[in-house]
């Protein structure tokens, strides 16, 4: 007899549903986050067992890997596609579970990609220096905003990059607004030499796939976000066409039509966020590097 498994994850415990082919649950049961256990309860149907689902939830990494090593078939479901049946009038973990079990009975499981393990670690990496560049582009904002609003003085952004304490002293006569442009000034610093190390150390772990090299050709790619473009996309050939890439990259605007008028967007969230971004910023880079697209750009 075929069983089919549901598991839905939560921050310290985990609902497991094992249901059979005619979708009748044979188990269930609620237990801690603990992967010796899990596997322990798992055991007895193993052998029937066709897949396990597990939701893609923020840490997914242990309990994946960990069924996986231990010889499960384990499926990542796809949690923003995923649509609970519209007919029950009650909801709980228990029917959640059930659920991921009965989309794999019936093969309508919307299912997300499981990354490599021995590589995930370096993409994230990445995804680490993303945050960063982030939260230092706001700390550049954010002093740029005390400029303009004490001073009526918009700082450009080297003007900012090559500020000191002693210059921020000069510039304001109020010692709360000194130390405020200060505290920005020393957490972008810092946040600056924590991304040039860990630059530094993925071009020493990676290098762009050949497939990947002919973004350097293209003006706004750099070394950095052409990796983070391969790492972000893994296996390519896992894209069955270019507009299933092109909408993962959230390239693709998602709407909504009725009697030929528009009423609203859909799939905000489907797709990867770290390639959308990257590709904004290649945009961004392109607008102000490349004469013909800054020239289009400024047309339309």
């Amino acid at each position: 007899m075929k069983l089919y498994g549901g598991i839905d994850l939560h921050s310290n415990n985990s609902v497991i549903s094992i249901k059979d082919e005619k979708g009748e649950v044979k188990a269930r049961k609620k237990l801690p986050n603990d992967l010796g256990t899990i596997i322990l309860f798992l055991a007895a149907f193993k052998t029937n067992l066709v897949g396990l689902v597990v939701e893609s939830t923020y840490n997914w990494y242990w309990l994946v890997d960990g069924l996986m090593e231990a010889g499960f078939r384990v499926h990542l479901a796809n949690t923003t596609a995923i649509q609970q049946y519209s007919g029950l009038k009650y909801a709980d973990d228990n029917s959640d579970a059930d659920w991921l079990a009965e989309m794999l009975r019936l093969g309508i499981l919307p299912e997300g990609y499981i990354y490599p393990k021995e590589e995930r670690t370096i993409r994230d990496l990445m995804r680490k220096r993303m945050q960063l560049v982030q939260q230092s582009t706001k700390n550049l904002l954010s002093i740029q905003g005390i400029y303009t609003r004490h001073l009526n003085y918009r700082i450009s952004n080297n003007k900012i990059k090559q500020l000191t304490e002693k210059q921020i002293e000069k510039d304001f006569p109020f010692s709360n607004v000194i130390l405020a442009a200060q505290s920005n000034l020393l957490v972008m610093n810092c946040l600056k030499i924590q991304i040039k190390n860990i630059e530094r150390s993925l071009i020493q772990q990676v290098k762009l796939r050949p497939e990947f090299k002919k973004l350097l050709s293209i003006d706004g790619f750099g070394n950095i976000l052409s990796l983070t473009i391969m790492l972000e996309t893994g296996n390519m050939s896992r894209f069955d066409k270019v507009g299933n890439y092109a909408s993962y990259c959230r390239c693709v605007s998602g709407a909504r039509y009725s009697n030929g008028k528009k009423k609203g967007k859909t799939n905000k969230k489907n797709g990867n966020k770290y390639l959308a971004w990257a590709f904004v910023e290649a945009a961004n880079f392109a607008i102000r590097y490349n004469k013909t697209v800054k020239s289009y750009y400024q047309k339309n």
